[in-house]
């Protein structure tokens, strides 16, 4: 009888044994289905949110939140940065340093090579969330962009500028800053008709850029001429309609055209080989019988010389300059 009651109790405590080596000497708690897909859920690597934007009919696939902008080339995105307050991590230079005018937004922006000669390595090191890229570049250099980040041709066309404005606005999530701007350029302008509608009524109005020492003219929707002929509806000039692009011109055509009112855009940088090219021209002795000289309607810089002309800074900035000028 001893014997088997022994035997019965050796047998219980190798059964113990063998349940507490079975569950890792303590109860394994039991894992509903639905805790289980949310734990898999947390150790599995979060995917990136994204949005779609659509900017001059083409989508781009973006961060939710875009941070780290780069700005290539695109003087136009640069403009419109400064107007909207955006900081780009990567910015062009202009003579190896950033001009003035950009300031603003470049404190702490990285030099990521010159105007039309992005460095690749460096914006490749700011890891850009979206490279802004001028659609002026040629397609290798974009397809080398975007093999970096999602590259987004920023237009040049003056007549773009409020899709431009838009865009960067809804990219930034700057949307309303945008608009206001918008409006208030259009109501701006209304004021300024009214204000020249009686005094520019006739006159010939010509802006030309000096560039390598030479004078130049543009087409009517280049430059700051969609403001002058198409915003303010001011009359054309006829060697400016016949244009096709930027078009040198001598001059003794300019004292052909004899202009009432005279823009003249001048940049060091743009005539480093002629320094003296303006100093030249205002005292030319042929320009100086035209009417724009004769009257002392002859206008330098009145804005920023590396402005482009038809982006909203731009306009915004010159259309205030050109109502002071044409009222004079």
């Amino acid at each position: 009888m001893k014997n088997k009651l022994f035997l019965t109790a050796i047998i219980a405590i190798f059964m113990l044994l063998a349940t507490a080596c079975g569950n890792g000497g303590e109860s394994a708690p039991k894992t509903s289905s639905k805790e289980a897909s949310t734990q898999a859920k947390e150790e599995s690597p979060k995917k990136e949110e994204t949005r779609t934007i659509t900017y001059l009919g083409k989508e781009y696939t973006i961060p939710m939140e875009v941070k780290n902008i780069v700005i290539t080339g695109a003087m136009e995105a640069m403009e419109d940065s400064v107007l909207l307050d955006v900081k780009p991590v990567g910015a062009m230079t202009i003579g190896g340093k950033f001009p003035e005018v950009f300031s603003s937004i470049v404190e702490n922006a990285e030099p990521i090579g010159e105007k039309s000669q992005p460095d690749f390595e460096t914006i490749l090191k700011l890891k850009p969330d979206v490279i802004l890229a001028s659609t002026k570049f040629p397609d290798e250099v974009i397809q080398k962009l975007e093999k970096i980040g999602t590259t987004i041709r920023y237009s040049h066309i003056a007549t773009d500028w409020e899709e431009n404005v838009k865009f960067l606005g809804e990219l930034t999530g700057k949307q309303e800053d945008a608009t206001a701007e918008i409006e208030k350029y259009s109501s701006d302008l209304q004021s300024a008709k009214e204000k020249l509608k009686e005094t520019v009524e006739g006159k010939k109005v010509l802006a030309v850029r000096i560039r390598g020492g030479n004078l130049f003219i543009y087409p009517e929707t280049v430059f700051v001429n969609p403001l002058l002929y198409s915003d303010l509806g001011l009359s054309g000039v006829q060697e400016v309609q016949a244009a096709k692009a930027q078009e040198q011109i001598s001059v003794e055509k300019l004292a052909e055209i004899n202009p009432d009112y005279l823009f003249i855009q001048f940049e060091n940088n743009e005539n480093a080989q002629a320094p003296n090219a303006l100093k030249d021209l205002q005292q030319n002795p042929i320009l100086n019988k035209t009417n724009a000289f004769k009257d002392d309607h002859v206008f330098v810089n009145v804005i920023d010389p590396l402005s482009e002309g038809g982006p909203a800074l731009s306009r915004i900035n010159f259309l205030k300059e050109a109502v002071s000028a044409l009222t004079k």
